[in-house]
């Protein structure tokens, strides 16, 4: 995961560092990253962008036309679900919250203190509220954002007209992404599903070769993202909606699939190719929303782990034919939709009182008071620009401070240039719409590039439809480059430096408990149960707690990603935990494989040597927290008698986590 730095030729042969090339965590975040073009999203923000600044020329209120530009520029940053239900949160909620910042931010301009005093608290409440999930973060950005706006530009009076046009502007986007949902009203729900499906047929292609674990982490990410469409779909829905009980059924039906496939990949021998083609094909009858065909003949299974993926995929295949799965037979993996909104509330009440949220909270209003009193009450030529850059800059649930700090400026040089190309050729007036509408359409295409790219592609568009408000021209060019690395400054010294809190990685302790969770789930993967009903319990038990930790290992894989982003010592810190991170998802692999044998004729482990796996792995987590550098952790070898047991793979597994974890002598 860590990115190798460029090296040079020396004539001993060997190869060494080379000292003046950039270091690895920047190349990290200036390295694009490969993703399909948005073709629909680019082409939507085009038209959300440029209809408001031609309606505007067209009444000769170029003003009001920039400003619901402005909100249509929130709107197409926010708009990143593909389920409509979501984009309607994702759009809606925070446009309401984007409208409260900027009816503040006006009634406050140009009043010195009191501005201060307002954009302090407000970036308080939008930095605890940020922790609360997706649609709470983009609230709270645009929330501070628009205040830092309202506060920083002149608005049309009187004062709640700002408000409404921001508003116009995003629902504006919303209204255009809304188009599709009366043809395409289902398909990103079963689109995701099928999505799962393919993801689970390429982790079966890539069974038994080095291929494998790559594409279970990506089966991983796909299940994740459909249990949250769908489940998210039906905490909205009230009373019964058939095609979403069946996409559950459908999406339920894949666990048992997802349990054999480390079995099979144990085994070390890839499997026929009839069997992930019969997965592709019921992916394709989970898109096309219609009954499909029976399952191919398939090769006879002859081991455990081959009879548990033939049962598997025959009541998939079955349950992906039923027109209308029985509504009441359906597993509810989540909670019901009462659960949800009761965790929704235990959520909000667990970040008003959380230690992290009301940090963070204090580090963003120290930033934003710092600077809003350079820009509010010292004698010195500086613009809202400032604050902006900081609240960009300052959000740790987007990607770690310090390079976001780096490549803001960066980002923002590299669009300065575009701006200035604009700025200074094209004549304000009617040329504005086209260029306005290709400056647009990057945004959503730079975005899924990276931070630095995506920053590109924002500041000329924000530049543009600035000057239209305060009609500075070409002249606002330099003055934004020195406002954005002040910005930046303010964010590192007082928005990182300040906090150790920022530069030391919690990898170790996130880590620490996974393995306490995969103890868990070793011990509860072979509990005895009384009867069947106990028995399907504990099924239900033990794929909760699986997904729960594939889940959280996933958010630990993405505080890697943000933290080998970090200069050192953190970022190579960060890098010594990853081979103990994918140790112990081959330990949770491992385990899952043997309760597949057991289920399928292998014999159960002694439940002393359950939980003795149990003991070592919790041992592990204790050393793991204890250790910021991975020491203090001793290895243990395979006990003899455990090496025909059906948990030898489990125990080999923790072993080599153990030898991971062991100090360099």
């Amino acid at each position: 995961m860590t990115t190798e730095r460029r090296t040079e030729h020396i004539p001993s042969g060997r190869l060494r560092p080379n000292p003046l090339a950039p270091p690895a965590w920047l190349l990290a975040g200036l390295r694009p990253s490969r993703a399909p073009v948005p073709w629909a999203a680019a082409v939507r923000a085009g038209i959300a962008l440029a209809t408001p600044l031609a309606v505007g020329f067209a009444l000769d209120e170029p003003e009001y036309g920039a400003l619901v530009s402005m909100g249509a520029l929130s709107g197409v940053i926010g708009d990143t679900a593909d389920a409509y239900r979501m984009r309607i949160l994702n759009i809606a909620v925070p446009q309401f919250f984007g409208a409260v910042g900027v009816a503040a931010g006006t009634l406050v301009y140009g009043h010195g203190w009191l501005a201060v005093g307002v954009l302090t608290l407000i970036a308080l409440v939008s930095g605890m509220i940020s922790s609360i999930g997706t649609v709470a973060s983009v609230s709270g950005l645009l929330l501070l954002l628009n205040a830092v706006v309202g506060a920083g530009l002149p608005m049309p009076e009187p004062w709640w007209t700002a408000p409404l046009l921001l508003s116009a502007g995003g629902l504006f986007v919303l209204a255009l992404s809304l188009l599709g949902w009366p043809v395409r009203g289902r398909l990103p729900e079963r689109t995701a599903v099928a999505a799962a499906y393919r993801a689970l047929a390429d982790s079966l292609e890539a069974a038994g070769g080095p291929a494998y674990e790559e594409r279970r982490q990506q089966l991983t990410q796909a299940l994740n993202q459909a249990y949250d469409l769908v489940l998210g779909r039906r905490a909205r829905v009230h009373g019964r909606s058939p095609s979403l009980v069946r996409l559950q059924a459908q999406l339920n039906a894949l666990i048992p699939l997802v349990e054999a496939a480390p079995a099979v990949h144990l085994r070390g021998r890839p499997l026929p190719p009839a069997v992930p083609a019969a997965v592709r094909e019921l992916a394709g009858t989970v898109e096309a929303g219609l009954p499909g065909a029976p399952v191919p003949d398939l090769p006879a299974p002859r081991s455990p782990s081959e009879r548990a993926l033939d049962s598997a995929l025959r009541y998939a295949a079955t349950t992906a034919r039923l027109p209308e799965p029985d509504p009441y037979n359906i597993d509810d993996r989540l909670g019901r939709p009462a659960a949800l909104r009761v965790r929704a509330r235990r959520t909000v009440r667990d970040t008003m009182l959380s230690g992290t949220s009301w940090r963070y909270g204090l580090r963003l209003a120290l930033c934003i008071g710092l600077a809003q009193s350079l820009v509010s009450l010292i004698q010195v030529e500086r613009s809202y620009w400032v604050a902006l850059t900081v609240t960009f800059v300052l959000k740790p649930d987007f990607g770690s401070v310090f390079s976001r700090a780096v490549l803001r400026a960066l980002g923002t040089a590299g669009g300065l240039v575009l701006a200035a190309a604009v700025l200074s050729e094209v004549p304000r007036g009617w040329w504005d719409v086209p260029v306005m509408a290709l400056l647009a359409m990057l945004i959503p295409v730079f975005s899924t590039k990276g931070y630095a790219f995506q920053t590109a592609a924002i500041t000329p568009v924000i530049l543009l439809l600035s000057d239209l408000l305060n009609h500075q021209g070409f002249d606002l060019i330099l003055p934004r480059l020195v406002d954005s690395l002040i910005g930046c400054a303010i964010a590192l010294i007082a928005g990182y430096l300040l906090w150790p809190e920022s530069w030391h990685t919690r990898i170790g302790a996130r880590l620490a408990d996974a393995v306490d969770d995969a103890a868990g789930y070793v011990e509860r993967a072979f509990a005895p149960f009384a009867d069947d009903a106990a028995q399907r319990a504990a099924r239900l038990s033990r794929q909760k707690a699986r997904r729960r930790i594939y889940r959280d290992l996933s958010d630990v894989r993405s505080e890697f990603q943000r933290a080998l982003t970090e200069p050192p010592p953190t970022g190579p810190r960060a890098a010594a935990w990853w081979p103990l991170v994918v140790a112990v998802e081959r330990i949770v692999d491992a385990t899952t494989a043997a309760r597949v044998r057991v289920n399928h004729g292998a014999a159960p482990p002694a439940a002393e040597e359950v939980a003795a796996l149990r003991d070592e792995l919790h041992g592990l987590a204790r050393g793991v927290r204890s250790s910021p550098t991975l020491k203090e952790v001793r290895v243990r070898p395979l006990p003899p008698e455990a090496r025909e047991s059906v948990l030898a793979p489990v125990h080999q597994e923790v072993v080599a986590a153990r030898a991971i974890a062991q100090p360099e002598r």
